[in-house]
């Protein structure tokens, strides 16, 4: 991490706090993470003001003081452009916040945005909103004040902004009091997300760096379908198709370790516990979040946790941590439709399943009443192994979809 945008002030010019309490929301390129004092103090002034895009790191964005007093002394204060301490006024017991430096290898636990980080207003009375929002509202001359936000406790998202000239033409009369809506132009500029900025960046490494090759195997769905209803019936989670995906990977790559690997140049670094990694679709671009240990989980706590996961994934309060690793990666696109489609590895991982919809088909009978019923009809999944060559040889991807294939369709054994 370079850089950062400032997505939420917590307090204002004035306000004291207290060493722990969160300051501000900083936005990486994967999440939203809280900012927290060191420190007891006054807010003296704010150097960057809220919805700030691509602040590089270590730059001053607040002046605090130790005593009220001393406040007043700050009212007109302009930082240099340096990342440099800022000079103080003489006699004046100060620090400078900055924003945060560059993260670690190992990345220390962030805490979870709080409750009150959703309400449905904000410091010095702003309309709460993405950084995403707030630019897109500028370029398209939209009041962010006349937009019903979907975001968490009602925050303004992106898709809101975007959505907002379509929902006023349809409106049945203009609200007293609102801005006007810009007119429809021929096009429109949608400015870069930090998440998709990254994707984008190593999408194109891994596709260029990695010599991906693809397997892909039909398994049949019946008996596993059949299960799952019955399962449904006798937990409180509610699990799905991919619940039962993930859990067979975690099998097979218990069964073909080698398939549960990372590459380097000086070795091949082989994993001991399956942690999957969960594609996920944001507003924001894609996010991977793990089910750690998926092999030592039950069906019913994986979907627990993809669900978890998932709904922290849309509302921006993923952890660094559970992102950040993995050892293989599923992509789900089944629920949408799609039949069958490649996946890009999510490097360094070694492979990514790509796991289509479910269909019926007719088939040739092999079993014993072949004599009498010649065709059947089976319900069919295709998944697609997208593995790096460099690690996984075609005959060992092969049968780790051979392992996959065997789990989905004796579902039993995602039970024991």
């Amino acid at each position: 991490m370079t850089a950062g945008n400032l997505a939420t002030w917590k307090l204002k010019v004035g306000d004291s706090f207290s060493a722990g309490d969160v300051l501000a929301e900083i936005e990486t390129d994967k999440a939203t993470v809280d900012y927290e004092s060191v420190d007891d103090g006054f807010i003296a002034q704010i150097l960057v003001s809220e919805g700030a895009q691509d602040v590089p790191i270590n730059t001053p964005i607040a002046v605090v003081v130790d005593d009220e007093a001393s406040i007043a002394a700050f009212k007109d204060f302009v930082a240099e452009a340096s990342a440099a301490p800022v000079a103080a006024p003489a006699d004046v017991p100060t620090s400078v916040s900055a924003a945060p430096s560059a993260t670690p290898a190992s990345p220390p636990a962030a805490a979870a945005v709080p409750a009150s980080a959703a309400s449905t207003t904000s410091v010095g009375g702003l309309v709460p909103a993405s950084p995403l929002a707030r630019q897109l509202a500028s370029q398209m001359g939209v009041d962010l004040a006349s937009i019903a936000g979907t975001g968490p406790g009602g925050r303004v998202i992106a898709a809101d902004v975007v959505e907002a000239p379509e929902k006023a033409a349809n409106a049945p009369a203009s609200v007293a009091g609102t801005t006007p809506v810009a007119s429809a132009a021929p096009f429109m500029d949608l400015p870069h997300s930090n998440i998709r900025k990254v994707t984008a960046k190593r999408m194109v490494e891994n596709k260029n760096t990695n010599p991906h090759y693809y397997l892909t195997m039909e398994v049949c769905m019946d008996d596993l379908i059949a299960m799952r209803a019955q399962v449904n019936e006798l937990v409180d989670v509610k699990t799905s198709v991919n619940d039962f995906v993930i859990k067979a990977c975690a099998k097979a790559l218990v069964e073909v370790p080698v398939c549960n690997s990372s590459w380097s140049d000086e070795f091949i670094r082989q994993y001991s516990a399956a942690d999957i990694s969960v594609a996920v679709n944001t507003d924001r671009g894609l996010l991977t979040p793990i089910v750690f240990g998926a092999d030592t989980k039950t069906v019913a706590q994986i979907s627990k946790d993809v669900k978890a996961l998932a709904a922290k994934a849309k509302e921006n309060k993923l952890k660094p941590e559970e992102f950040m690793g993995g050892t293989f990666t599923v992509s789900n696109l089944g629920m949408f439709g799609i039949k069958q489609f490649t996946a890009i590895i999510n490097a360094p991982q070694a492979c990514i399943l790509a796991v289509g919809g479910t269909e019926k088909k007719v088939v040739v009978n092999d079993g014993p009443d072949a004599t009498t019923n010649p065709v059947i009809v089976k319900s069919v999944m295709t998944v697609t192994l997208s593995s790096d060559h460099r690690v996984v040889d075609g005959a060992m991807g092969a049968t780790w979809l051979r392992s996959f294939k065997k789990h989905i369709e004796a579902p039993l054994s995602l039970l024991l």
